[in-house]
């Protein structure tokens, strides 16, 4: 027989996802127990097990081993094949844009360029929406030279809460190794841009959270567009519910975005009377309270917004060997969690230099020189 296998031990359930996506970069398996041990409904979720599955589908050689309670999994990574026509249910759990920061990460050191269906919910109020990631988060990949061609995510049809229904076509390009990156500059806003969507309820909701939006908006600036993506029929997936994503792009090219969603949760569909439905947030208080979010964004300053500070980290971390500075504004608990696993997995420290004046965070570090090993391997 082979050698043993030596595994890295964690524990809890506390970010899964960056922990899968590091083990399978650093080809370091991982054993993690006490997954919700002590909880009434112990072990993994299904939102986690479809992500151990979707690494299983684009990566070879990759073992998963879950005891029967859920509460331990072994993860041994393979190597990551990527292709093309791929297919994956992401469930109804989580939403889409759960397994698109990972997949993405993964997905740019594979064999193969990855194009893949996924199906599932696109927009809910707990996980970046679909739009957001078509805004913001390409853009980002692009700063560390990742190509624009092969880079895309197509909307094919929206789901809502908590039936889903939505689908979603992503095509990630391989990259050899990322760029490292200077950016301190995060510039004056020019413009706002946004989508506002809604499924199976009337399109004049839209209107409203638009007009809303604005109102706040204009007293600041001139140029603001909010698209309508108003969808019937089988595109409109399962279930009813509206939201509203905006981006805000400064003069140095930074995206800050904000997003929102409303429908209804998981069980109250079913189970209570049509009568006693509990009422949805009227659509002109969505519109004013995601406006206000992004203005509250903006105003942390920074060149990402705070959902995307794990990723910039990220990035960062695995680009060529040279020195990378970012400034973002507060540190999010997710950003500290994410320096704690580049530690733990690639052995990078950041080095945090507030910047009073502004009230922001300069991070210094610099990258892994982590290369695609897996277009030469095969």
């Amino acid at each position: 027989m082979g050698k043993k296998t030596s595994y890295k031990r964690l524990k809890g359930s506390q970010s899964l996802r960056q922990r899968l996506v590091l083990s399978t970069l650093a080809s370091t398996p991982v054993l993690i127990d006490d997954i919700r041990a002590d909880d009434t409904m112990p072990g993994l979720r299904p939102h986690e097990i479809s992500l151990l599955r979707l690494l299983e589908r684009i990566c070879d050689d990759c073992v998963v081993e879950i005891n029967e309670t859920g509460t331990e999994l072994e993860y041994k990574p393979g190597i990551v094949m990527g292709g093309r026509n791929l297919v994956h249910d992401c469930g109804v759990s989580r939403s889409i844009g759960y397994f698109l920061e990972p997949l993405i990460l993964v997905g740019l050191f594979a064999k193969k360029p990855i194009s893949i269906r996924l199906r599932g919910i696109t927009n809910d109020p707990k996980d970046p929406s679909v739009d957001t990631f078509r805004s913001t988060t390409l853009p980002l990949l692009k700063r560390f030279g990742v190509p624009s061609e092969g880079l895309e995510l197509k909307i094919e049809s929206r789901g809502s809460p908590p039936d889903g229904g939505g689908e979603v076509i992503l095509t990630i390009p391989i990259v050899d190794r990322l760029m490292a990156v200077r950016w301190l500059d995060e510039g004056m806003v020019k413009r706002i841009r946004g989508v506002s969507f809604s499924t199976r309820v009337s399109s004049q909701f839209e209107n409203s959270m638009i007009h809303a939006a604005r109102g706040i908006f204009n007293r600041l600036l001139p140029d603001v567009h909010i698209f309508t993506d108003h969808r019937a029929g089988p595109q409109a997936g399962k279930s009813p519910g509206y939201g509203i994503s905006l981006v805000a792009e400064t003069t140095s090219g930074c995206f800050i975005s904000v997003d929102t969603a409303v429908s209804y949760a998981r069980g109250e569909v079913d189970e209570i009377e049509y009568d006693e439905k509990r009422e949805l947030m009227p659509p002109d208080n969505v519109g004013e309270q995601i406006a206000s979010c992004l203005l509250e964004e903006i105003a942390k300053g920074g060149v990402v917004d705070s959902t995307h500070q794990g990723l910039l980290f990220l990035l960062c971390a695995l680009s060529e060997p040279d020195v990378s500075k970012v400034r973002v504004g507060k540190l999010s608990p997710y950003g500290i969690e994410t320096l704690r696993n580049i530690f733990d997995f690639l052995d990078i420290r950041f080095d945090i230099m507030p910047d009073p004046s502004t009230g922001t965070v300069i991070l210094r570090c610099v990258g892994c020189g982590y290369k695609n090993l897996s277009r030469k391997l095969s």
